[in-house]
């Protein structure tokens, strides 16, 4: 019976490590360039139970799920047409390089603006780097040739919050092309994210009967072998 309760909090903390990120996901759907994660379950292995008498093998048990990997989904998504001169997206692979206090650091969303130093910057005011690795200048009209923009492809880039990634360069072979006045659309489906939301809420609460039905029955049985002791 024990086992039960493991068992059931072990899908519950799988199960809550989903819905975080099926959260974050519909909090970036209309965020540019916004890569979703997802994380695989597996499962803690079974265990063969035998007969404590004969020695018998009775069958295998379950030790429940727990989260296993999470990988994000970096496939290019369609670019949309915005009409802004500092808005650019990449159509392919790669990433926009950007100057933070961390270090340099990648992003695919390019919603960019002017810097009070006259430089291209994100809307953190981490310096947008070209080329030549160097921050870019803004041109008097307020505009930036988009072949100025650094465009990388990096290994085995990971997330760091923010829409910002860390990763190897590994040069530009192979990278997609910047268009301006476009942004790259989130890779959210928000229809897809919330019948997801709402099939893993619906494994949370069964977690939580289960829990409670567990409970409920220790406490009889806990009753039951008491009232017999007193007759």
């Amino acid at each position: 019976m024990d086992r039960g309760l493991y068992i059931a909090a072990a899908g519950m903390r799988a199960e809550q490590t989903r819905q975080d990120q099926l959260s974050s996901d519909l909090a970036n759907v209309a965020t540019a360039g916004y890569k979703r994660d997802r994380t695989t379950q597996a499962s803690f292995g079974d265990m063969l139970l035998h007969n404590t008498r004969t020695g018998a093998q009775v069958g295998r048990v379950g030790l429940g799920p727990y989260a296993d990997q999470s990988h994000t989904d970096l496939t290019s998504n369609p670019s949309r047409e915005t009409g802004e001169a500092l808005d650019f997206a990449i159509e392919g692979d790669g990433f926009f390089a950007l100057q933070t206090d961390a270090g340099v650091r990648y992003t695919r969303g390019g919603q960019f603006r002017v810097s009070p130093a006259g430089t291209l910057a994100d809307a953190r005011g981490n310096q947008v780097l070209g080329q030549n690795n160097q921050p870019i200048q803004v041109g008097a009209d307020g505009r930036v040739d988009p072949q100025e923009l650094g465009v990388v492809a990096l290994t085995d880039p990971v997330k760091r919050g923010e829409g910002l990634f860390e990763g190897t360069a590994a040069g530009n072979a192979g990278v997609g092309t910047v268009r301006q006045g476009a942004l790259e659309t989130s890779g959210v489906d928000p229809t897809r994210a919330m019948v997801d939301m709402i099939a893993s809420l619906r494994a949370f609460e069964a977690g939580q009967k289960s829990i409670t039905t567990i409970d409920e029955t220790l406490g009889r049985a806990a009753s039951q072998v008491g009232d017999a002791r007193r007759m």
